[in-house]
């Protein structure tokens, strides 16, 4: 079973201005480390459909979708800011909607016979979208979609969905928070931007805030000593990713110094989690990671792991 590439030629389409970080060439770069590693041939490539209403409105709240759709300009070079880092262009949308159809898409194709594991090479990202607003260049909240998505369609009673993004994954929790179906593990820089994280009290959220200049070791040492053995207790049944490489140390948009031996590292510790109790089954979707070179090397890596050990 070789592992599921979802992506689409929309999610190239939504730019936020000449100077923002969030760039179509994000996606271009992983795409073109994945053939200079010799990975791009081990990869089935799957076009994201578009996320339907229903699928939205499991994880936000109908009054936000509609909301979203009426700002979206229909005019080229015309912007739409919904908050000083969040803007809409005329193929913003459609990226959205792409995105997280492909989380969903994911779910549907790892609980089938044919894939253990998907990635979904998507933008905009989606942890920071909650259930009413959108914010830190995310819209709809990918990974929470896909998540609905298999409790409604595919019976899964126990989903977990761990986030190694710099930041920290509000909107994630935001949706999350409470529902014993789902445990939610987050790393990130703290104190950062979104600020939020450090002081969460739902039981379904173990959330692990580490200080500027944190290392591999580090990172590592926190990861063994409180996600693994929540996560071997709970017993997921699927695993979902929120894969962020902006903790790259060559990364400029935090503080972190993580290298591409770390990605693979929790991946590695992820995917033997799900052979364990979920038959392999994970589905990762990007979240953030803004050095063009860092972010290609380390989604290599997370492949490669996800791939050799299916």
């Amino acid at each position: 079973m070789n592992l599921a590439f979802i992506s689409h030629e929309d999610c190239r389409l939504h730019q936020m201005g000449a100077h923002h970080v969030e760039v179509p060439e994000r996606l271009h770069a992983i795409t073109d480390r994945l053939i200079a590693a010799g990975l791009e041939m081990l990869l089935s490539h799957y076009d994201a459909p578009k996320a339907t209403r229903e699928q939205l409105v499991r994880v936000h709240h109908p009054s936000y979708v509609d909301a979203l759709f009426e700002a979206a300009p229909t005019a080229e070079d015309v912007l739409v800011w919904l908050d000083g880092d969040t803007a809409m262009n005329q193929g913003t949308l459609d990226a959205a909607l792409r995105a997280a159809g492909a989380a969903a898409y994911a779910v549907d194709l790892v609980m089938g016979e044919r894939h253990h594991a998907a990635f979904c090479a998507v933008r905009p990202p989606g942890h920071h979208a909650e259930r009413q607003a959108a914010m830190g260049f995310c819209f709809f909240n990918n990974v929470a979609v896909g998540a609905a998505h298999a409790m409604a369609e595919h019976g899964i009673e126990r989903i977990a969905i761990v986030d190694f993004d710099v930041h920290h994954g509000n909107g994630t929790e935001d949706i999350v928070a409470g529902d014993e179906r789902v445990l939610f593990c987050s790393s990130f820089q703290h104190p950062f931007y979104p600020g939020t994280g450090a002081d969460s009290q739902a039981p379904n959220v173990l959330n692990i805030p580490l200080p500027a200049r944190t290392d591999g070791a580090a990172f590592r040492s926190a990861v063994e000593m409180h996600w693994l053995p929540r996560l071997e207790a709970f017993a997921p049944q699927l695993l979902m990713i929120s894969a962020g490489f902006d903790g790259h140390a060559e990364d400029d948009m935090a503080h972190f110094n993580l290298r591409e031996p770390d990605y693979a590292w929790i991946t590695k510790q992820l995917h033997d989690l799900a052979e364990r109790h979920a038959g392999g089954r994970i589905v990762s979707c990007l979240e953030g990671g803004y050095n063009l070179s860092a972010l290609g090397r380390s989604v290599a890596v997370h492949l490669d792991e996800l791939i050799g050990h299916g």
